[in-house]
């Protein structure tokens, strides 16, 4: 029997006339997945087919690509009845089960039995030869058949992860902490399309090796549903230690914020969008007034995936895609370190265009120029920490 994992795009399938840029971007992405994979990709406008010499090493891999629905190891052989009937005793022999169903999905018009004529033939078939019965309400197995120019039969289905194929969206960057929040918004991000870079702020000796390689460990996670992300590391220390020599200490963290925006929106003209972790009212930093004074500095678009999740929907979230027993390691980033006892939580805009009057200018153009760029993840991150 000839094995082959189908692909099914699903929200892809919306967007008729662009529907091919969809899928071009998809193939894409599965082939940089898949590169060390023993693969061939056949796609097509309703299905990809991957012929694998591993499938349950490629099946697990594809479980991480956005933009599939769905992922089924299907057999396949000619449309003609008998060799589909021969098919299904051959694939149900292997099956345990006592009652069932079939569905029949007739693409292919030519075919000349109609999909609920057909479901009768091979639920017939199915009855003569082997001790089962018939139940379309509950049914222990569901024998699915797809009728093209080949056909395809499965008795199982994976859900994919949805979304959008990375990349189809344009660029944006990620300011990536070593919290929970923040990889959960990058992750948001990617689902819909956005192929994301990571900026990460490092101020030793105020942080640690430790808090970088954690960063680095979160970064690679992230890589896994990406394939492409590149981990910018901003030298932070002279600049922060700047901000607290000159700023009342309940203004800290909304004058570093502001000086994070504006590195992170001056980096490069490639990216389209800046992505942050903010979730409202969740620290002092994040309330509408704090958002709106700290946003000020910048007219480039900023988004929140998770701006209005509570924080154990954020967990939940974290815990699924892998990146929540991370997240919670004890080592603090330049953000938690020298929290104030009381921050504000509704600055006023004037007392930080006070509190700015020093050259900040050439320290984050010190910042931009010592970017350490960390690429080619692979899995050497998993041995960090």
């Amino acid at each position: 029997m000839k094995k082959l994992i189908l692909i099914k795009y699903g929200e892809l399938t919306t967007k008729k006339g662009n529907r091919n840029i969809f899928i071009n971007k998809l193939s894409d992405n599965i082939n940089k997945v898949l590169k060390e994979e023993d693969v061939k990709i056949i796609k097509k406008r309703d299905r990809m087919y991957i012929e694998s010499e591993n499938i349950d090493s490629t099946v697990k891999k594809l479980q991480k690509v956005f933009g599939l629905q769905g992922i089924v190891i299907a057999y396949k052989t000619n449309t003609n009845i008998e060799d589909i009937k021969q098919m299904v005793l051959e694939i149900l022999k292997e099956k345990n089960f006592k009652t069932f169903k079939v569905e029949t999905k007739r693409a292919n018009k030519y075919f000349s039995i109609k999909s609920m004529d057909f479901n009768n033939v091979i639920g017939s078939l199915v009855l003569k030869n082997i001790n089962c019965k018939v139940d379309v309400h509950n049914p222990d197995l569901t024998l699915h058949i797809e009728i093209r120019e080949d056909t395809y039969i499965y008795t199982n289905e994976i859900k994919g992860i949805g979304g959008y194929p990375v990349g189809i969206q344009g660029k944006g960057l990620l300011m990536l902490s070593g919290g929970i929040d923040s990889p959960v918004a990058g992750y948001l991000a990617l689902k819909r399309g956005i192929d994301i870079d990571c900026l990460y702020f490092d101020s030793p000796p105020h942080t640690s090796i430790e808090a970088k390689n954690k960063v680095i460990k979160l970064a690679g996670i992230l890589d896994e549903y990406s394939g492409n992300i590149r981990l910018l590391v901003v030298p932070f220390t002279k600049l922060q230690e700047e901000i607290y020599k000159r700023v009342p200490s309940e203004y800290n963290v909304t004058i570093l914020r502001r000086m994070m925006y504006r590195i992170a929106t001056s980096i490069n003209k490639k990216y389209q969008v800046v992505i942050n972790g903010e979730s409202i009212g969740q620290v002092a930093s994040q309330t509408l007034t704090s958002i709106n004074v700290i946003n000020s500095v910048t007219n480039f678009p900023i988004i929140r995936p998770i701006a209005c999740l509570d924080k154990l929907e954020i967990i939940d979230i974290a815990k699924k895609i892998g990146t929540y027993e991370t997240s919670i390691l004890p080592f603090e980033d330049c953000c938690t370190i020298f929290v104030p006892k009381h921050p504000v939580i509704n600055p006023k805009l004037d007392k930080c265009l006070e509190y700015e009057n020093f050259d900040y200018e050439s320290l984050i153009e010190d910042c931009i120029n010592n970017i350490e760029i960390i690429t080619n993840f692979n899995n050497n991150y998993k041995d960090l920490l």
